[in-house]
């Protein structure tokens, strides 16, 4: 066996269809936990809502030891938010019950169109100490949340295997919950940029 497993292909070759999603300049930090190809919209499956208002939605996100965490963007779909009053995205740690790092200002009733890239600068940046799986969260409180860009994914199956999208929560306002407790899977894991 070789160090990449049972591959027998240039690993480079492989990878190259994600050169052109990639920032031109290597030097541009991000990290995301989906390639930027093949996305749908969550609007367009009601069973698979992304956001439910007033419920947070977090999704793992890799992180290594060293990265400093400024901002987090999420992608709204074809639905715009509806009449917000409050909504923020929020950064957790690896522990067994994630521990909130940081969150983003509540950002009350700005609007969120349909489309659209919203980035949020955490309170502080945030500079990762362990090399492991986070976890990138969005909330919205609105009459509608907005539909997210993202993937379907199936549910765990092995023993072991992470929740691809969760959520967790109720009634939230504007503060994230200190952890993320009790966490219900869901099936469509919205697209997170962090940078």
């Amino acid at each position: 066996m070789t160090q990449l497993g049972g591959y027998l292909r240039n690993v480079r070759d492989a990878l190259a269809h994600f050169n052109p999603a990639d920032p031109a300049s290597p030097d541009t930090f991000f990290r995301r936990n989906l390639p930027r190809l093949g996305l749908a919209d969550s609007g367009g499956d009601s069973g698979s809502a992304a956001l439910v208002s007033q419920v947070m939605t977090s999704v793992p996100l890799f992180l290594a030891a060293g990265d400093v965490v400024t901002n987090l963007t999420f992608h709204s779909g074809q639905t715009a938010a509806n009449t917000p009053t409050n909504w923020w995205f929020a950064l957790y740690d690896t522990q067994a019950v994630p521990a909130l790092v940081a969150q983003t200002a509540d950002q009350t009733t700005a609007a969120w169109a349909a489309f659209t890239a919203k980035t949020l600068a955490l309170s502080a940046p945030y500079t990762v100490l362990k090399t492991g799986v986070y976890w990138a969260a969005a909330m919205v409180k609105a009459t509608a949340a907005p539909s997210l860009l993202g993937s379907l994914v199936p549910k765990p199956i092995l023993t072991g295997e992470r929740n691809l999208a969760q959520s967790s929560g109720s009634a939230l306002v504007a503060t994230a919950p200190a952890t993320i407790a009790t966490p219900t899977v869901q099936s469509f894991a919205p697209l997170v940029v962090a940078s």
